[in-house]
């Protein structure tokens, strides 16, 4: 699901248990904060077990659904034989003192692990819970990092590495108290505070994709140490050029020739001039992009947002990027991009001066390290150099907002890189042909 994408819901399903699966055949639906997409077998055979239920948040790389194939009764036939040897091993004099052990565990997980408290587990969380051990109470006063104070499997594993460390039955039991009462604050905490509405206020319950894109802004400020550098671009060479070749162009290629496919051929040229801010932050760490994908945030027809990626944007022409800015955004707001189509974005460009701002501070889209606010262009007075001297003059203006990095990304380097963008775009050849 890309690399900025940890959970998807599941929106339905579309097979049964014991239906029949041809490969490529679409099992189920799922929604991510980015995209809906429907999710394909890989192979065919007979649908057994559902993992999740509609509208549960799965974490990548959980499993979904069990899928019976021509191959499992063998590969089933073949897991049961090795028990007579376990039944040996069991008589070892060896292997009494971990055997009692185990009885130990197993009379305090006797009762299968159940949701409870409003806690919701995980296949996979009561998996690990049931194979370690680990009873219905200990697993109650986990307290839990996923989302609504879910235990997470990174919240059991780390609990299990510190499970061994128990002194006696008596002191494990006075510990997993302790731990009850200390954990109701938190899982609370996220209703602690009242909605106060009078009687003539409305309250509209927030979609599924706006409370992730919420979580993912609050995060993205919360990683990042959002800095801003604002400079002013003349486009008048651009807009006058525009204006004389975008009907000829129209007539030729089928397509409006906008402003978006120039500024990110600009875009792309100055982050070629400078890589290091097409990187991305992993711990200590710092990955070098080999692609200039350049994410497009796009409004849809709900107010949300999606960035649709330009794969290899420096490798474009401008008839290239024309044509490849307008698929993406007319199948944004038809709601018809592919996961595919919002990832591997190294670098994002958003035109807030779509909606008539002047310049805006975006908020950096995780895990790249900048993105650039384009705004609203605008006939200015300005003074213009010439061989005969200066005077005023009526010019075309933009105002670009450089958000960066500052863990990673220095003043100069941020300055420097939004300063390329707007020479190449001030510079542009005005006897251009496309």
């Amino acid at each position: 699901m890309g690399e900025s994408v940890a959970e998807a819901t599941i929106t339905s399903w579309l097979k049964e248990v014991g239906d029949t699966i041809e490969s490529d055949e679409a099992v189920f639906e799922i929604a991510t904060d980015k995209v809906d997409s429907e999710v394909p077998s890989e192979v065919d055979g007979v649908l057994v077990e559902k993992c999740f239920d509609v509208d549960a948040v799965v974490q990548v790389g959980q499993t979904i659904a069990i899928i019976e194939t021509d191959g499992d009764e063998g590969s089933n036939a073949s897991s049961q034989q090795p028990e007579p040897e376990t039944n040996e091993v069991v008589n070892e004099p060896a292997a009494v003192a971990e055997v009692e052990k185990t009885i130990t565990k197993a009379q305090d997980t006797a009762t299968p692990i159940v949701n409870s408290d409003n806690r919701f587990y995980s296949p996979l969380v009561k998996n690990i819970a049931k194979q370690e051990g680990i009873s219905q109470s200990e697993l109650d006063a986990l307290p839990g990092t996923g989302k609504d104070g879910r235990v997470t499997k990174n919240d059991i594993l780390a609990y299990l590495d510190t499970r061994g460390n128990e002194p006696t039955k008596s002191e494990g039991k006075e510990k997993v108290e302790t731990t009850v009462t200390a954990s109701k604050p938190a899982e609370k905490a996220p209703s602690s505070t009242p909605i106060v509405a009078s009687g003539d206020d409305e309250i509209i319950e927030m979609t599924r994709m706006g409370k992730l894109i919420a979580h993912h802004m609050v995060e993205s400020v919360q990683t990042s140490a959002h800095v801003q550098s604002f400079i002013e671009a003349d486009v008048t060479k651009i807009w006058n050029w525009r204006n004389k070749v975008k009907k000829e162009f129209k007539d030729r290629e089928g397509e409006n020739l906008t402003f978006t496919p120039i500024f990110m051929e600009a875009v792309a040229k100055a982050l070629r001039d400078y890589p290091m801010l097409n990187i991305s932050v992993q711990g200590d760490k710092i990955i070098k992009k080999k692609h200039i994908n350049l994410g497009m945030a796009a409004a849809l027809p709900d107010g949300n947002l999606i960035v649709p990626v330009i794969k290899d944007a420096d490798q474009l022409n401008l008839v290239g990027m024309t044509k490849k800015v307008n698929d993406l955004a007319g199948r944004a707001r038809e709601n018809k991009l592919k996961p595919d189509d919002i990832q591997g974005g190294t670098y994002t460009v958003t035109n807030v001066g779509t909606f008539g701002s002047i310049m805006g501070t975006p908020i950096i889209n995780q895990p790249q390290v900048g993105i650039l606010a384009l705004g609203a262009i605008r006939k200015m007075p300005a003074v213009v150099e010439t061989p005969e001297g200066d005077f005023i003059g009526i010019r075309y203006k933009m105002i670009m907002s450089h958000s960066y990095d500052h863990r990673v990304v220095n003043g100069a380097l941020g300055g420097q890189f939004v300063k390329a963008v707007k020479d190449y775009l001030e510079a542009w050849d005005t006897d251009r042909e496309i």
